[in-house]
């Protein structure tokens, strides 16, 4: 063992075991919640604008252009997108993005994801106001 855990019981390093794999879990978790975040975000405007360039959905959606292009292969390598040439102007080409049968399921499946993460987050808010105005009201009781 090593010789900083040795002045420690092992129920203690048990329970400092279990916290971090806590948090690792909950990161995990975090990270895997913005990815799911991004897919719908970036299926969602594709589907509203098929037409929008890497730059604009980098743009509208805060995000950086790698990230988006990264994002965009990913969806495609996944069948979820596919992409067609058309020209925008003279000899200028563009890339047109459509959802695939699989795609729209998928958009479904991550909207349905999205609405459930948002309204958890709205309870623990609306949790979080009422205990703050309690707390309010309280200390205005007691100072009067």
């Amino acid at each position: 063992m090593p010789q900083e855990f040795e002045s420690h019981s092992p129920k203690a390093l048990a329970v400092a075991c279990q916290k971090q794999a806590k948090a690792l879990k909950t990161h995990m978790n975090r990270s895997n919640a913005i990815s799911e975040d991004t897919r719908f975000r970036v299926l969602r405007l594709i589907e509203e604008n098929p037409y929008a360039s890497q730059r604009e959905i980098a743009s509208a959606l805060g995000l950086s252009l790698g990230g988006v292009n990264y994002c965009l292969k990913a969806l495609i390598g996944k069948g979820l997108l596919k992409i067609e040439n058309f020209r925008k102007s003279g000899n200028e080409l563009g890339y047109l993005y459509l959802l695939t049968p699989e795609g729209v399921a998928e958009k479904t499946h991550l909207t349905e994801a999205f609405l459930r993460r948002k309204m958890a987050e709205y309870e623990v808010l609306r949790e979080e106001i009422e205990a703050v105005r309690a707390s309010i009201d309280s200390a205005s009781k007691a100072n009067t």
